[in-house]
């Protein structure tokens, strides 16, 4: 018997958490019914499409509705053997076999069917056109747009605010920058945002131009593979979060600026933008989300990056990669416009303490 869309969806959802911990893949089959006929004629080829889906799949397989009366879904459990071509054509055969001899022709024609596997192997851009197997991500912005239209409007009101009272900083730090080292005032970098989407994070400048950036890069895949050797292990995490100690990078203005948080004034202007929110996840850089482990994805889907949020003010520098992963999440998870508004009420005092600055 077919779940329910609301069952069905979070079936999904748990099994995609099985498999981000598993590393054992399942495969999503989704079948397009929009093109059957509705009334007492639909209801009895979509009876007889639920028949075959049944007697495709295994005990330990879910059928059900992705999306009520419009599409439904498989989810194959415990995949495990051929490659996922093999796999997906081997489970296609079978259920079009059993259209076959209970359908129509112009019927099957109709149904569209599309084949998701998890764990996907794909870059950082694609995951925008693939949120097929995350439906409570989109179940969830779906449900707080008009809380997201609130967080958005204090988004735009507090930039603007904060660029109008740090207008003389930038007067200042704009210009110590240049006389300190040659190079731009702005620090530019491709960052990745909220469903993996890239796009241009802005600092002030805190190194000297033309650096090394493989310094950086090495530290950090070192930190997430430590961190999940120590996790297999049974052990603590020790390395900081990107803390590099006497980083050769750093000029001396950069340290200070660094050390207050200034060079992040910046990127109130990516905030009025739309790229980032006042209080949000750290975005990562590309380099970074290669190392990641599956799981720890799920903290640049859910949510607008942002200047500030718990492992800026309760963590940084001073806590784990794992645990910082685990901070963004609970974010991503708890969100709601109060935890924005006392994060952000935090955030000052952070920053005057210099508590984890980095």
């Amino acid at each position: 018997m077919e779940c329910g869309e609301e069952a069905f969806n979070r079936i999904l959802e748990l099994e995609r958490k099985r498999s981000e911990r598993s590393k054992r893949p399942f495969m999503l089959m989704l079948l397009s019914l929009e093109g059957i006929p509705g009334g007492e004629e639909g209801d009895s080829v979509r009876a007889k499409i639920f028949s075959c889906l049944e007697a495709a799949k295994r005990d330990i397989d879910v059928l059900g509705w992705y999306r009520y009366d419009s599409i439904a879904g498989i989810i194959f459990t415990e995949l495990s053997g051929a490659g996922d071509g093999a796999i997906s054509e081997t489970i296609v055969k079978r259920v079009r076999s059993n259209f076959a001899g209970s359908l129509g022709a112009d019927e099957i024609k109709k149904i569209v069917i599309n084949i998701y596997f998890f764990p996907e192997k794909i870059e950082p851009e694609g995951w925008s056109d693939r949120l097929t197997l995350y439906p409570d991500i989109k179940n969830r912005l779906r449900s707080d747009k008009h809380k997201l239209f609130l967080k958005r409007v204090i988004d735009v009101a507090g930039a603007l605010f904060a660029l109008v009272i740090s207008a003389p900083l930038f007067a200042v730090i704009a210009p110590l920058i240049k006389l300190g080292s040659k190079g731009p005032v702005f620090f530019c970098q491709k960052r990745v945002g909220q469903y993996g989407r890239t796009f241009t994070f802005l600092k002030f400048r805190s190194m000297y131009a033309d650096n090394d950036p493989s310094i950086h890069k090495e530290y950090v895949a070192k930190l997430i593979r430590g961190a999940e050797n120590g996790a297999r292990n049974g052990e603590a995490e020790k390395a900081e979060v990107y803390k590099i100690q006497n980083d050769p990078r750093i000029t001396p203005i950069g340290r200070f600026i660094r050390k207050t948080s200034l060079d992040e004034l910046p990127q109130l202007i990516n905030v009025l933008k739309g790229d980032m929110s006042l209080v949000g996840p750290r975005p990562p850089i590309p380099y970074e989300l290669e190392n990641y482990d599956l799981w720890h994805r799920r903290r640049v889907l859910g949510m607008k990056p942002g200047i500030t949020g718990v492992w800026q003010v309760e963590g940084r520098s001073r806590t784990t990669f794992d645990e910082m992963v685990r901070m963004d999440i609970y974010y991503v998870t708890n969100w709601s416009i109060w935890l924005d508004v006392k994060l952000l009420f935090k955030t000052p005092l952070a920053v005057l303490t210099s508590k984890g600055a980095y």
